[in-house]
């Protein structure tokens, strides 16, 4: 066995287990997060309900069907909104040459945030519940829909731009940035003169709530969910041709710039419909293509769906942690994400060194 058949062999192996291991540590973030709350579960009761919905031979109490509703339906928005947020990562990093390139790039996020707050603070969708007492958002569909229209505003922005000024990846980029600053500032104008409820109801969107989304919403998420995978997994060969640099990706017949504008357009409209209806999360579309593309490389083959699996397993591990780490408080998923991510991509950072 000569040296290139040896190092071969050797990445399949690493492949393999990390896959396996990708897969593990799903399944038990996802059983952890069903069984954890208020309401004391078996693994037992777990596996006796999935039976009971499968084949309806076996009867369950409405308690155990109420809290498996809810949890469920929970998990599952953490599995598929991990995973648009992976890929979403691994695509940016690639079509942008960047590796600091994710979703937050575009600035949909923060086009989404400036929807919600127009929607809280102008259309009365946050208000108290008591006097004291905390804000509930009074319009469930009408905040996500403001919030889709303001990602997809800045998404169009930036497309334009890319039309209009025929940009390279750096000036996209800085697009992205400039439109996310002008936004980010007309959000901080809506707060100034605000009152201190709607205020409060903005913050608390923003902060994000997986169990916001149910199962009419989780179905649009899942639909956007495979509609990015299954592209992604389409121009696989046209994203390993982009490592190469532009010109060598033209003669293997891949177009940059289309590929570029489509790979954009289909991220945003992904990402706009999650967080639409699950807040903002920072840094998992950052880190999961980064910890993968240091385990096993940059093929796009690999790299695209263990992202997905990774960032799934990362936001449903994080969601666990925001419900155990105050209880019985839950404290909102979107810090307990960015409080990991800034030490891990300080760490990744550290540990590739001049790579970056």
């Amino acid at each position: 066995m000569n040296l290139y058949d040896f190092q071969y062999r050797q990445y399949l192996f690493k492949r393999v287990i990390l896959g396996i291991f990708l897969i593990m540590a799903l399944f038990i973030s996802f059983i952890t997060s069903i069984l954890l709350g208020p309401y004391k579960l078996s693994v037992s009761e777990f596996f006796r309900y999935i039976w009971a919905v499968m084949f309806r031979s076996i009867s369950v109490s409405k308690d155990v069907q109420i809290v498996y509703e809810l949890r469920l339906c929970r998990a599952l928005t953490a599995v598929l909104v991990g995973a648009i947020l992976g890929v979403s990562g691994a695509i940016m990093q690639c079509v942008l040459r960047n590796p600091l390139a994710s979703p937050y790039t575009l600035g949909v996020n923060q086009g989404a945030a400036l929807g919600a707050a127009i929607a809280i603070v102008y259309m009365g969708g946050g208000v108290l519940t008591k006097t004291g007492e905390g804000i509930i958002i009074s319009q469930p569909y009408l905040i996500p829909g403001m919030a889709f229209m303001g990602a997809m505003i800045s998404v169009a922005i930036i497309l334009a731009l890319a039309r209009i000024r025929d940009l390279t990846p750096v000036g996209l980029i800085l697009g992205g940035v400039a439109t996310a600053s002008f936004f980010q500032a007309l959000l901080f104008m809506i707060q100034y003169f605000s009152t201190d409820v709607q205020v409060a109801a903005i913050t608390f969107w923003m902060f994000g709530d997986l169990g916001r989304a149910y199962w009419d919403e989780l179905f649009l998420i899942f639909i956007a969910n495979i509609v990015l995978v299954m592209y992604a997994l389409y121009r696989v060969w046209s994203y390993n041709a982009l490592l190469l640099g532009d010109e060598i990706a033209k003669t293997l017949n891949a177009d940059p710039k289309r590929i570029r504008l489509e790979s954009m357009l289909v991220v945003a409209v992904g990402n706009a419909i999650a967080v639409s209806f699950v807040g903002i999360r920072g840094f998992l579309g950052l880190i999961a293509p980064h910890i993968i593309r240091m385990i096993i490389g940059g093929n796009h083959k690999h790299l695209i769906p263990y992202s997905a699996v990774l960032g799934a397993s990362l936001l449903l591990a994080a969601d666990v942690l925001g419900r155990v780490i105050i209880a019985p408080r839950t404290l909102p998923v979107g810090i307990i994400t960015t409080l990991l991510g800034v030490p891990m991509l300080i760490y990744l950072m550290v540990r590739r060194g001049d790579k970056y």
